[in-house]
């Protein structure tokens, strides 16, 4: 039999890293070694198309690459019928990415290109998206704020689940263990083992701020665990929960008085099954320079950041609305970069985490098949 040859690991994974994003969910069935490699976070971030913000405008929707240089494109989200509509917000779900519509909502996976148009329930008004959330039988879920028609005084929590296809409102206090309720200080949540986790408080002037779990799977709202950085100048302080390393989380603070930002991780993996945790936390960077950019712009808008390479990078606002994107350090601003290329001042923009993870069909719709 004639020897069979084949490529070095490295070139292979090197020309792999070239491949269109839509093709490696296709070839994840190659081999064992393929689909592993896939999963492989480093692998992702080193994808030659990989991006980490989505910045959005009232017409248009951009990606915005930092290695090995900053780099924008424009994006589309190909659902017909919404040209129309104006983006009201972004909403990072960890692996997939919520867009908050004047009429509904889409479920994206920009890397993908795979979307979903999500009805708003005809009983609703002022609609405002929590985050998106999956059971333990693997269905998602979409948690949002909404006013019913008839009685637009009364805030409740809605619940779209990608299983019954149809929104369900949740009255406040039902399957509830909260003695007192919570206030948000911020209106997204992080997505995290398929629960949603939302930074709380009870009262502005409160020593502790929270984070309070909605768990997927039981629909329980639960205080979770207390967070370390003490209290806020609530309107100007910087204070941004994310997802680290897949399996925890990490905050960022900035004082807005000292410029000061301190970026927290928790120090072990979260414990899905748990709904309170006693979260060991530790201070992962603390910078103090003082040529440090405000985090927090004019309009109050919260910073989108990731940690990689031991450096924290920071998409944010100035006082203007022009975009920057800032590599911070060993203590330092190692570099800033305005995004001349969005035009439009003030736009939405998140983090995102580039995944293989198709955007979840209704029960109804079937997937397409591939044609071979």
């Amino acid at each position: 039999m004639a020897h069979e040859e084949t490529l070095p690991w490295e070139l292979i994974e090197e020309i792999l890293s070239r491949v269109p994003p839509e093709s490696l969910l296709r070839f994840k069935t190659v081999s064992k070694q393929w689909n592993a490699l896939f999963d492989d976070k480093t692998f992702i971030n080193n994808h030659k198309t990989t991006f980490r913000f989505i910045l959005a405008t009232k017409s248009k929707i951009y990606s915005v690459s930092i290695d090995p240089k900053i780099a924008v494109c424009e994006l589309t989200l190909d659902i017909p019928g919404l040209e129309s509509q104006i983006l009201k917000s972004l909403v990072d779900g960890n692996e997939l990415l919520l867009c908050d519509m004047e009429k509904g909502a889409v479920v994206w996976n920009p890397w993908l290109r795979h979307s979903r148009w999500i009805d708003q329930d005809s009983n609703h008004t002022k609609r405002e998206s929590y985050g998106l959330g999956y059971n333990n039988k693997g269905s998602y879920k979409i948690f949002a704020a909404c006013d019913r028609k008839e009685n637009p005084n009364q805030r409740l929590l809605t619940i779209r689940d990608f299983a019954s296809d149809a929104w369900k409102d949740r009255e406040s206090g039902d399957n509830s263990q909260q003695v007192k309720p919570v206030k948000l200080h911020r209106k997204t949540g992080v997505s995290l083992n398929g629960n949603l986790y939302l930074v709380t408080y009870y009262e502005k002037t409160d020593l502790v701020y929270h984070l309070t779990k909605i768990n997927s799977s039981s629909e329980s709202i639960v205080i979770f665990c207390d967070l370390p950085c003490g209290t806020t100048n609530f309107d100007k302080d910087a204070l941004v929960l994310r997802v680290f390393e897949g399996d925890r989380f990490s905050l960022l603070k900035q004082c807005h008085a000292t410029k000061k930002i301190e970026l927290w991780v928790s120090k072990y993996k979260i414990n899905n099954n748990l709904d309170r945790e006693d979260v060991e936390w530790i201070k992962f960077m603390e910078l103090s320079s003082p040529n440090l950019p405000d985090l927090v712009d004019g309009s109050n808008s919260q910073p989108s950041y990731f940690i990689g390479d031991k450096r924290l990078v920071v998409c944010s606002c100035d006082e203007t609305g022009r975009v920057w994107i800032y590599v911070l350090g060993g203590n330092k601003l190692i570099s800033k970069t305005q995004i001349d290329s969005v035009v439009d001042l003030w736009p939405s923009h998140c983090t995102f985490i580039p995944s293989l993870v198709p955007v979840p069909l209704a029960q109804r719709e079937e997937p397409a098949e591939l044609q071979v």
